[in-house]
């Protein structure tokens, strides 16, 4: 039986970084991948498929030029499932690569397989008819996650569709439901309106990303419905059907909504079923999350977990630290953890980026603050790219002048957001922003215009309580 200081379960990004970290730290290292290509979900159906997928669209349909050369510009006409896969199998099979050879470099070894516990510190690797066991000193799970089922919703990977199948489709929908108003739900609703599909999105609440700012997310609605979207706000499923090549779904209040295609997107649990968790005395909630403490410990010490399994915020740029920190603490070498600090990103269209909190959290809180707006359209780097709707909004803490949330929508908001990650995170206030100098012409301007425009709102609230302004 072959011995490994450390075994990681799962090659996307949590157990990547985790399996490179236990490399670097001297100890000898298994990682094990279910799929038949590293990179986990992340790559193979997640993250950077929908991105190079949004990419693709957004370069082929002309969308971002259409400000300039006018609404009817298109790189290319009837674009098609092939044109749109040319780029994605491109991206994928390069960072397949990209992976391994991180892998290979630091000295990890892979397993491809199903992985499950046989009892203390020890493990079981199934392919096929074979079983493979292996002893582990420590152990790190990061299987992911996989999309919620529903009896309501049969996926049949042609007409009914989850997000695990949805590249395997052979043509694009002229008419598609999307059930599910969360970031998956609304990222695909997006693109598929980029390409001039008929979208309908049904959610059961009454607004679509609700942990987002609200100024933001009716932005985001207005510019949706401006591609063609319709909204079912307020609505759940039912039941769905397939009638021939359409897919009918009644809702409660009796609404039906048809479409050649039906994407659901409501939900996803941990990929944990085949772990035998219960063979060492670990058990995963209802949504197959392990629990864990601030460390990425579980209930057993020699095992811990990160990643979509314990659940939020259950993003790609997190799972990474999650791994790293779980392994360090697991090896008993310090670590800060993860920074609290972290940005969201939403790959729509436009995009949407945030960090710290927003107006409604701060409401409820009864903290005092200022907000300042910038919008695109008032720098030159807006003009030249063809944005004059996006905007950057800064929150700022009305005494002590404390940067509390960045909240974009626009080009670039994704990679804009790390400015302001970086001022909260080093403890910035809204003056740094105030006597900043920024490259123009850029985006990055708006963080400057931004924090003017809360200068002077609290300037002239100080002269309202008789206080001279600064």
């Amino acid at each position: 039986m072959r011995t490994f200081d450390v075994v990681v379960v799962g090659t996307g990004p949590a157990g990547q970084r985790a399996a490179i970290q236990a490399a670097k730290l001297g100890r000898k290292v298994l990682a094990i991948e279910r799929r038949r290509t590293v990179g986990g979900g992340a790559v193979a159906t997640g993250t950077i498929p929908s991105k190079t997928l949004r990419e693709a669209v957004m370069h082929l349909t002309g969308l971002r030029e259409r400000s300039i050369y006018g609404v009817s510009y298109a790189v290319k006409r009837n674009i098609t499932v092939a044109d749109l896969t040319f780029r994605l199998d491109h991206v994928i099979r390069n960072e397949v690569a990209v992976v391994e050879s991180q892998l290979m470099r630091n000295g990890v070894e892979l397993a491809y397989g199903v992985a499950s516990f046989n009892g203390p510190h020890r493990m079981r690797i199934g392919t096929g008819t074979e079983q493979d066991e292996i002893e582990a000193g420590l152990v790190v799970l990061a299987p992911g996650s996989e999309p919620a089922l529903s009896p309501k919703f049969p996926v049949d990977g042609k007409n009914i569709l989850d997000t695990e199948c949805l590249f395997g489709i052979r043509c694009i929908p002229k008419r598609l439901t999307v059930v599910g108003g969360g970031v998956i739900g609304v990222e695909y609703a997006n693109i598929f309106a980029a390409l001039g599909v008929k979208v309908t999105l049904v959610e059961r609440l009454d607004r679509i990303l609700g942990f987002v700012d609200r100024e933001v997310v009716d932005a985001l609605v207005y510019h949706m419905r401006d591609q063609g979207v319709v909204f079912r706000l307020g609505e759940e499923v039912e039941s769905c059907v397939l009638d021939g090549e359409t897919v009918v779904a009644t809702t409660a209040s009796r609404k039906t909504i048809t479409g050649d295609c039906l994407l659901y997107t409501v939900g996803r649990q941990g990929a944990t079923a085949d772990l035998n968790l219960e063979s060492v005395g670990l058990t995963a909630d209802a949504r197959g999350r392990i629990p864990v403490d601030a460390h990425y410990q579980t209930a057993v010490p020699w095992v811990y977990a990160a990643g979509d399994v314990i659940g939020f915020p259950a993003l790609a740029a997190t799972s990474l630290e999650q791994g790293r920190a779980a392994v360090r603490h697991g090896l008993g070498v310090a670590t800060n953890g993860v920074n609290r600090v972290f940005p969201l990103g939403i790959y729509t269209v436009p995009e949407i980026s945030m960090v710290g909190r927003t107006e409604e959290e701060l409401t409820h809180d009864g903290v005092p603050y200022e907000t300042g707006t910038a919008r695109y359209g008032e720098t030159a780097r807006g003009q030249i790219l063809g944005d004059n709707t996006g905007r950057l909004k800064i929150l700022v803490h009305a005494q002590d002048r404390a940067l509390l949330g960045v909240h974009i929508i626009g080009e670039g908001a994704t990679e804009l957001v790390h400015i302001g990650q970086m001022v909260m995170g080093l403890g910035g206030k809204l003056d740094f922003l105030v006597d900043s100098v920024f490259n123009y012409p850029t985006l990055a301007e708006c963080y400057k215009i931004a924090a003017l425009d809360a200068f002077n709102r609290l300037s002239v609230r100080a002269c309202t309580n008789g206080v001279r302004a600064a």
